[in-house]
C-alpha cells in the first residue's frame, strides 16, 4: 500500500480551497501565487490518488471524496493548533503545572511568600504542594511525582541532585523565667541537665541532634510528633527543646523565649533536590530560580529581622 504524507501545509490549503471555492483567493490566504498553489492542490490530489475538487470556469467545490476529508482536516488542523498553542504557553509560562514537596516547617514559614511572588508574576501556573518530612519529599521526587523537593538531606544519592538552599542554625527554646534564658553561651553539656522534650524519630531534625549529643547523655522526658504540642509542652514548663531557626515562628508564644546555641556543626541543610539529570519544565525551573533568589533568612540576617519586627 502507497504510504500517504500530507503536512498540515497541505491540509490548510485544502481547507483554504474548500471555503474560499475561488484558486485565486484561496491562494491569496495561503501567501502563495495562483501557479504554485494549484501545483499544491494537484499534489495533494496525486497524493491521495482522488479528485478532490470539481472546478469550472466559475467556481469550485467539494467532490463527495473532498467533502469526507474536509471533516477530518479540520478536525487535525483544530488538533494541531492546540497543540502548538499550548506548547506555547508552557514555554512563555502563560499555562503550566509545577508541583513541589517541602518540609512542613518550611512549607508553613517562608514558602507562602515565594508562592505568592511567583503567582503574581505566573497567574496561569498551577502551583502543587506536598507538604512532608524529608523521606518522603524525596521519594516523590524520584518516582516522578513532583517536580523538586525543599528537603533536609546531607546524604549525597546517585539517582539525585541537590543545591544548597541555606544552613538552618540551631536554637533552644524555653519558657523566659528557666535558668538557660539568661545564658549568654549555650552548649551541649547546658542542655544535657535539662529536661529535654524531644521531637519524634521520623524527624530529621532529631537525627540530628542525637549525632550531636553523642557522646553526651540527653535528659528525655516527652517525646512528640507535632510542633504545636511541643510548643503547649514547654509552655506548661515541662522541659525545653532545641529547633531549627525556621520553626522558630511556630514556637513564638507569649513567655516563651528562643536562644542560638554555641554547639559547632550543629546545622540544618535545607536544599533543593531534584533528579539528576533530568530537565525541568519552564516553569518549575522559573520557581526553582526565584526560591534560589529569596533564599530564607538565617543566623545574624534572621535574628536582626525579628528584632526589627
Amino acid at each position: 500500500m502507497k504510504e500517504i504524507n500530507l503536512s498540515t501545509r497541505d491540509l490548510r490549503a485544502f481547507l483554504a480551497l474548500a471555503e474560499q471555492h475561488s484558486f485565486t483567493r484561496a491562494a491569496q490566504v495561503c501567501h502563495l501565487s495562483q501557479s504554485a498553489f494549484s501545483s499544491l492542490i494537484r499534489a495533494i490530489e496525486d497524493t491521495l490518488g482522488a479528485r478532490l475538487f470539481d472546478r469550472d470556469t466559475r467556481n469550485v467545490e467539494l467532490t463527495p471524496q473532498g467533502r469526507m476529508l474536509e471533516e477530518s482536516a479540520r478536525r487535525m488542523v483544530s488538533q494541531f493548533d492546540t497543540m502548538i498553542d499550548d506548547f506555547r504557553g508552557y514555554a512563555t509560562l502563560r499555562k503550566g503545572r509545577v508541583a513541589i514537596a517541602a518540609l512542613p516547617s518550611i512549607a508553613a514559614g517562608w514558602l507562602p511568600g515565594v508562592f505568592a511572588e511567583f503567582r503574581q508574576r505566573h497567574p496561569g501556573i498551577d502551583l502543587e504542594l506536598a507538604d512532608m518530612l524529608s523521606a518522603p519529599s524525596l521519594e516523590l521526587v524520584r518516582t516522578n511525582r513532583v517536580d523538586f523537593a525543599l528537603a533536609s538531606s546531607d546524604t549525597p544519592a546517585q539517582d539525585l541532585e541537590s543545591k544548597l538552599l541555606c544552613n538552618d542554625h540551631f536554637h533552644l527554646v524555653c519558657r523566659q523565667d528557666h535558668p538557660l534564658a539568661s545564658r549568654p553561651r549555650i552548649g551541649a553539656r547546658d542542655l544535657a541537665a535539662a529536661p529535654f522534650i524531644h521531637l519524634a524519630r521520623s524527624h530529621s531534625v532529631r537525627m540530628q541532634l542525637e549525632r550531636a549529643f553523642h557522646p553526651i547523655p540527653m535528659n528525655i522526658v516527652l517525646e512528640v510528633e507535632q510542633l504545636a504540642t511541643l510548643t503547649g509542652m514547654i509552655a506548661a514548663g515541662l522541659g525545653v527543646t532545641v529547633v531549627p531557626a525556621l520553626t522558630l515562628y511556630e514556637l513564638d508564644r507569649p513567655g516563651l523565649v528562643s536562644r542560638p546555641l554555641s554547639m559547632p556543626g550543629l546545622v540544618r541543610k535545607i536544599c533543593l533536590i531534584r533528579r539528576r539529570g533530568a530537565s525541568l519544565s519552564p516553569a518549575a525551573q522559573q520557581l526553582y530560580d526565584l526560591m534560589l533568589q529569596r533564599r530564607p533568612a538565617t543566623g545574624p540576617a534572621m535574628r536582626a529581622a525579628r528584632r526589627s519586627s
